[in-house]
């Protein structure tokens, strides 16, 4: 029949081939696509069913759509055949151009393969090109791409319309439906590619933007300090965004803050902390410049944000002030190395000074040794001293012009005492050890920078050489103001007697007190007569009368004095001194009890 009317059914099957491949690009998406496909075979080619199998990433083919029957739709959609078996269905058979066909006659090897299919049994043909039942029909579709002859998938017919086996134009068009049908199921990927990129795209967006509104909301309300600077090349460490806290704490606004960097803004001192955070990104506390020209002290976090590609971009640093952490610190170590009475370095503090200024060997081949002053009864100016004895004194009139005032020295450091015992060298050639910085006192002792050996003078010869005296102070008669008047005199006592010794020293030298009545001074820089001038100085201005609640008390005060030298142990000098200072006392009672 097809060849009497050949020219009649190819036009006609040209054009419904046309439709159905016109069809093909209507189609929005994959899905729609892939089951466009399986009705166009039906609709256009004169075939009862067929079916669609989609080559999966993983190179299984699925049923992606079924056309012409429902019951072979719901038999055989979204079911799984291997490649494996794919691949020898499409090796099998007779070749008819890029179409394969498998005869009953040996197709029923593959009734039992993984491959989903609805083929039944049926009677043999009665004619040579009838259809039989079990006959199978294959169109391979191939990706025309740069990956050209890629297996798409393969479109399975079945039961044409006729009874009869394709003829060659039935053949050529169901190839060349094949071959739209697999650019159509190529631009429906390449549409469904783009919208997913797309779909992705606008999220990663939307993503994007919500991230960025995040952090500059957690970026600009931040309860602390947040920065943004510059890494790398000229502008290093430049700001280039700062939060409201910062420019709160540091007393400058945004576009001031942009003309600086941290480097700008950090104390001299940390600059070397600085610059180790910000080449580690870590962490460190330091202090930073208000506006007013104070320092705060805060702690300095630094992230370091890198591009994959280029590197280093910039640093984000969290600015956190700890300036009431700081100085709560301050103040726990100040109650940790000072008497809590006086406020004076305590006996911690004050070996940790004169550990401070003491090597293990003396210096070149000299040995020093702790060199003490003989009873003051020996001593020019001790005359007019008169003896004190145990008990309280007879309340007197201050001498004129009162007790030196204190001028704030309340720590241990006090004020020059006069033109006779002023220095030939400046202040900061003596200071008190190191830590003897603002955390101390009023905030002007000096610390050692280097280490300067300490040298005893050579008491049997006065040659000016100069070295740190240490003066070990007792008070005479305390005791009695304690068991008569009772401890809150007594204390009273002990903290006017800590600023009379604080008033008496230099800047720079040490006031310290050791427990109960005794007290030791460290004063650097000084030649014998000159710490001898210093023993009488102070004890002079212990024996003035003492007001305490309206009543006027009197101590005394015997002094040792030793001399520090490198070699020597903090223990050994101050035990020098002290050993000193009793033999002054049993000295002076034994002159006392001769003058009885």
């Amino acid at each position: 029949m097809e060849t009497e009317s050949e020219p009649y059914v190819r036009l006609a099957t040209l054009k419904q081939v046309h439709r159905a491949i016109a069809d093909l690009n209507t189609a929005r998406s994959l899905a729609d696509t892939l089951q466009t496909v399986a009705d166009g075979v039906v609709s256009g080619l004169g075939y009862e069913l067929s079916a669609v199998n989609l080559v999966r990433p993983d190179g299984d083919l699925v049923v992606a759509a079924v056309a012409g029957s429902a019951s072979a739709e719901a038999l055989m959609a979204g079911r799984v055949g291997s490649r494996v078996s794919w691949e020898r269905r499409l090796a099998m058979g007779d070749e008819w151009g890029d179409l394969r066909f498998i005869p009953y006659t040996e197709g029923w090897v593959l009734d039992d393969d993984d491959v989903p299919q609805w083929h039944t049994a049926g009677p043999a043909p009665r004619f040579a090109d009838e259809w039989h039942p079990m006959d199978r029909l294959f169109a391979p579709m191939y990706s025309t791409g740069p990956s050209g002859g890629e297996l798409l998938g393969v479109i399975s017919v079945d039961k044409p319309r006729n009874g009869r086996r394709p003829g060659a134009w039935g053949r050529e068009a169901l190839q060349m439906y094949a071959s739209q049908a697999a650019i159509a199921i190529s631009n429906a990927r390449l549409r469904a590619n783009m919208q997913r990129a797309l779909v992705r795209l606008e999220r990663e967006q939307q993503a994007l933007r919500a991230s960025e509104e995040s952090f500059r909301q957690a970026f600009e309300y931040a309860p602390s300090g947040m920065a943004i600077a510059e890494m790398g090349g000229d502008q290093h460490g430049r700001l280039h965004r700062t939060n409201d806290a910062l420019c709160r704490l540091l007393g400058r606004s945004a576009s001031q803050m942009r003309r600086y960097s941290f480097a700008d803004l950090v104390h001299p001192e940390d600059i070397g902390t600085l610059l180790r955070t910000s080449a580690e990104g870590g962490r460190a506390e330091l202090r930073l410049a208000r506006r007013d020209g104070t320092f705060v002290w805060v702690s300095l976090r630094n992230s370091v944000v890198a591009d994959a590609a280029d590197g280093p971009r910039f640093l984000l640093t969290h600015v956190e002030d700890i300036e009431e952490r700081k100085r709560h610190e301050l103040q726990l170590a100040h109650r940790a190395s000072h008497d809590s009475l006086t406020g004076l370095p305590n006996s911690a503090e004050l070996r940790a000074r004169l550990s401070s200024r003491l090597c293990g060997r003396p210096p070149g081949s000299e040995t020093h040794a702790a060199a003490a002053v003989g009873p003051y009864g020996a001593l020019d100016g001790f005359a007019e001293v008169a003896s004190v004895e145990s008990t309280a004194y007879v309340p007197e009139p201050l001498p004129a012009g009162g007790l030196p005032s204190t001028g704030g020295h309340g720590h241990g450091f006090g004020s020059d005492i006069g033109p006779d015992y002023a220095p030939d060298f400046p202040p900061e050639d003596y200071g008190g050890g190191p830590g003897i910085s603002a955390g101390y006192g009023h905030g002007h002792g000096h610390a050692y920078d280097h280490h300067e050996h300490a040298i005893a003078p050579d008491e049997d010869h006065d040659d000016g050489t100069k070295g740190l005296a240490v003066l070990f102070c007792d008070l005479d008669g305390f005791k009695s103001i304690n068991d008569r008047f009772g401890h809150h005199t007594g204390d009273a006592v002990l903290i006017e007697v800590a600023r009379r010794l604080s008033n008496g020293v230099r800047e720079g030298d040490t006031v310290a007190r050791l427990g109960g009545d005794e007290f030791v001074v460290l004063a650097d820089g000084l030649a014998l007569a000159d710490a001898e001038d210093l023993a009488v100085r102070l004890r002079n201005a212990i024996i003035p009368p003492i007001r305490v609640d309206g009543r006027a008390v009197r101590v005394g005060a015997s002094f040792g004095i030793g001399w520090a030298g490198c070699g020597m142990s903090a223990d050994e000098v101050l035990h020098s001194a002290d050993q000193r200072m009793y033999r002054e006392k049993r000295a002076r009672a034994k002159a006392g009890r001769r003058a009885g």
